[in-house]
């Protein structure tokens, strides 16, 4: 299967990668399956763990992609020894116990200074309960700037500025991105500090926006696009029963960051885009070009965006610790599921069909791979 002729008709090829930590091993498996279907992202963007899948894959040339993330997430693997002598769940509290007690060796290791008191005086770069030097010097490997700096691929990282409380997108397009663009945006308090970028402190723009999506909406010039948000955050779920149950459920709801109201805005804005393009061509040739017809036609846009939302399954026996679950085994599971599920998604070909010409923002929802009627239109 190889799609890229196809989807040329489409317009760019944009890929959105949600925050959540070992859940981004989801993302490695959704890349493959575009990677083996000849889809080329144009442009790459992410927020937290997806901002540094996003770099790995923007930072890299195409043969030696899925090799750096596969490399990446071998690194970053913990819990070997667990998985191996224990039973699932017992071995998820061990495992889990020893991430937060001694960090992982090649992401973060604990700050003594902070776990001493909450209260000790660290400095705005270092107040954080855990050093993330190691994921520095893990991604200072793996990532080459020079090449998305130069290259062709777009790469666009999402960070929260900490003074203003604002959402900030750092883009290649726009400036030299450096290895502290990524750190800021992974940045998530209080376990690990800010990242401090021309002057200002920035924490992990997973705070304000974990999809970030409204990027690609709101862009300027708007492009015609197909656009694979990947959502690793269960968005629906049942009813908790449990305390348990309510903490998994919680951190769900919260991370996948309103990703449903973003969507219901864009595509009641797209479609009145529509129309008022519509609209301006009903009007007389000469009156267009009237100063303030012109202006108010401005506000029309004819741009045409598929959005394809990959909303991934909940793991057997998963829970509120999920994301900081680096085990070999949980690696290679949502891996595959992210494989499996791109690749029922793309033999679907959503974007095929007749639709309506007033709607410039069309959704198809993927849960698992199986094409859903949309829930948040």
């Amino acid at each position: 299967m190889n799609l890229s002729k196809e989807l040329e008709a489409h317009g760019q090829q944009v890929l959105v990668l949600q925050g959540g930590g070992a859940l981004g091993a989801y993302q490695v498996g959704v890349y493959q399956a575009l990677h083996e279907a000849g889809v080329e992202p144009d442009w790459v963007i992410g927020t937290s763990i997806g901002a540094i899948n996003a770099a790995i894959i923007a930072g890299n040339a195409f043969d030696d992609r899925l090799d750096c993330l596969t490399e990446f997430w071998r690194r970053v693997e913990h819990g070997h020894v667990f998985d191996e002598a224990l039973p699932a769940q017992v071995a998820s509290f061990f495992r889990n116990f020893t991430t937060v007690v001694g960090g992982l060796p090649t992401f973060f290791t604990p700050n003594p200074g902070a776990f001493g008191s909450v209260y000790a005086t660290l400095g705005a770069e270092q107040a954080g309960y855990y050093s993330t030097q190691p994921l520095r010097t893990t991604l200072s490997d793996l990532i080459d700037f020079d090449r998305i700096n130069g290259g062709n691929m777009r790469l666009t990282v999402g960070a929260s500025a900490v003074t203003t409380g604002e959402m900030h997108y750092f883009d290649s397009r726009d400036r030299p991105l450096r290895l502290d663009h990524v750190m800021a945006s992974g940045a998530l308090p209080p376990a690990f500090p800010a990242v401090r970028i021309d002057g200002e402190l920035y924490w992990d723009g997973g705070i304000l926006s974990n999809t970030p999506v409204e990027v690609v909406f709101d862009d300027n010039p708007r492009r015609d696009s197909v656009v694979y948000a990947v959502h690793i955050w269960n968005s629906h779920g049942p009813e908790p029963e449990t305390i348990w149950d309510v903490m998994n459920r919680q951190k769900d709801v919260q991370y996948a960051s309103r990703a449903g109201t973003h969507i219901r805005r864009q595509r009641q804005l797209h479609r009145l885009r529509h129309v008022i393009t519509e609209l301006t061509a009903l009007l007389p040739e000469g009156s267009r070009e009237k100063p303030g017809v012109a202006e108010l036609a401005a506000y029309g846009c004819p741009t045409r965006m598929h959005v394809i939302r990959l909303l991934a399954p909940a793991l057997a026996n998963e829970d509120h610790s999920k994301d900081i679950d680096f085990s070999p085994s949980g690696i290679r599971q949502r891996r595959e599921a992210g494989y499996a599920d791109t690749m029922r998604t793309l033999e679907a070909a959503p974007w095929r069909g007749d639709f309506d010409p007033l709607e410039g923002f069309i959704l198809h929802e993927a849960i698992g791979g199986h094409m859903v009627e949309p829930t948040c239109g």
